[in-house]
């Protein structure tokens, strides 16, 4: 095994760094630093990448990767782990998903060096990450009060994604096109394989959404050789094969009657739209069979909302 270096800092088999790259500055002349724990055994093997916090306000991903270094399991048996838990930093620290320019680093790939600050940000992880790393996890949830049930997701028609993702061991695992500008669409240009995991909401910790994620991982080493051990699956994985979002028709209160990760029929009611102040009740219908794999956690809503996500198997 070669050294790898990342930042100016360089790291040897065997050897366990934190890195702090310094990528900004705030107004008052305060570095912004990204902590980058980068832990390497001395047997040859694949480059791992765990991150969280692409956006600042999903917090689940960022303890995903905590515990994964808290309790050492990032240490492989083989080859490299790379952890990242929270990369914008930014977003992190206002409770928000962008930058403060507004922009959406996970929409700003490949970057510049010298463009807007999301672009900056990605520039750096383009030029000092991704050339290092074989696949990677990236840890999500849902954001806008919406609830995302533990899903996978990923471009499925590539064999080694779904090997993976089965191995992640998700309850839904859903075939994702790749989005212009995206970090999985800059991936994929160097054939290099990036997962996104979803589970929760923003600015909320969910034990299940949590503890889900953390098992995918120590999964997904033992699939690629990195560990021994990992918690079982529970159950096969459900391939979801198109989505449809259920919108509001009205605005006003909205009532939900199903939880994320059920089933619904066509025809079944899913919840309830009622005027503030008393004058009228619609209910909400589903227009497809299939699985909850998101639903809106807003009382309030406009009409066009979207208010529950439906997979198709």
């Amino acid at each position: 095994m070669e050294p790898i270096t990342i930042a100016g800092e360089t790291i040897d088999p065997g050897k366990e760094k934190q890195i702090l790259a310094v990528i900004s500055k705030l107004p008052t002349r305060t570095e912004i630093e990204i902590p980058i724990i980068v832990s390497r055994s001395k047997k040859p093997g694949p480059t791992l990448l765990l991150m969280g916090g692409m956006h600042g306000d999903e917090i689940n991903g960022v303890e995903i990767v905590r515990r994964l270094i808290a309790n050492r399991y990032n240490r492989p048996e083989i080859g490299t782990v790379i952890c990242i838990p929270i990369f914008n930093v930014y977003g992190f620290l206002n409770f928000s998903r962008q930058v403060p320019d507004g922009k959406d680093v996970n929409r700003s790939f490949p970057g510049t060096r010298s463009g807007s600050l999301a672009s900056q940000l990605a520039f750096h992880f383009r030029k000092e990450i991704l050339p290092v790393i074989d696949l990677g996890l990236d840890f999500h949830t849902g954001g806008a009060r919406i609830n995302n049930y533990p899903q996978i997701r990923g471009l499925m028609d590539n064999p080694k994604n779904l090997a993976m993702a089965k191995a992640f061991g998700a309850k839904y695992i859903i075939n994702s096109p790749l989005r212009e500008k995206s970090l999985r669409k800059e991936a994929g240009k160097l054939n290099k394989s990036i997962l996104v995991y979803e589970a929760g909401e923003s600015l909320r910790l969910r034990k299940h959404a949590i503890d889900e994620g953390v098992n995918g991982a120590l999964r997904v080493m033992k699939h690629l050789g990195m560990r021994s051990e990992a918690p079982n699956t529970i159950g096969e994985p459900i391939m979801i094969s198109k989505s449809k979002w259920i919108r509001a028709r009205a605005a006003g209160l909205y009532y939900s009657y199903v939880r994320s990760g059920e089933q619904v029929e066509i025809g079944q009611k899913l919840g309830l739209i009622a005027g503030p102040f008393g004058e009228f009740e619609r209910p909400i219908k589903s227009t497809v069979k299939g699985h909850v794999i998101a639903v809106n956690n807003n009382p309030v809503v406009n009409r066009g909302d979207a208010l529950m996500h439906i997979g198709e198997e």
